[in-house]
């Protein structure tokens, strides 16, 4: 049996999806991109500014489930420009710590809103 996540302190769908899925002990989380959950702006051109608000928001989302950061067993990141997988790195480590989830991080032309950075998660509940 599915159960739909929802929390007003990620941004809206803006879109037909859910912000995640949760199925037995398994949540499924949409990517998050740079939206600032109250206004539905992006937060600032800065990538580090946008890498941040994408974490607060999964962290939004993944709260919302019942879980936190040490929860997660993978994530995909998108990035209009793979020069900045280090900035990644760097934030990430501040969000998540050892043992790390796994992760794949893609370069990709476009992200919705025209912002930098995407990330998508899965988390598995204690």
């Amino acid at each position: 049996m599915k159960e739909i996540i929802q929390t007003k302190d990620a941004p809206a769908a803006i879109g037909a999806y859910s912000q995640a899925v949760k199925v037995g002990k398994h949540v499924y989380l949409s990517g998050q991109i740079p939206l600032d959950p109250k206004t539905m702006e992006v937060v600032s051109e800065d990538i580090e500014d946008q890498i941040h608000q994408v974490f607060k928001n999964l962290a939004a989302v993944i709260e919302a489930s019942g879980g936190n950061f040490s929860n997660v067993v993978k994530m995909n990141v998108y990035l209009v420009d793979l020069s900045h997988f280090p900035i990644l790195n760097k934030i990430m480590a501040e969000y998540v710590s050892e043992p790390y989830p796994a992760r794949a991080a893609v370069e990709v032309s476009a992200l919705p809103r025209g912002v930098k950075v995407e990330i998508e998660a899965v988390v598995i509940l204690a």
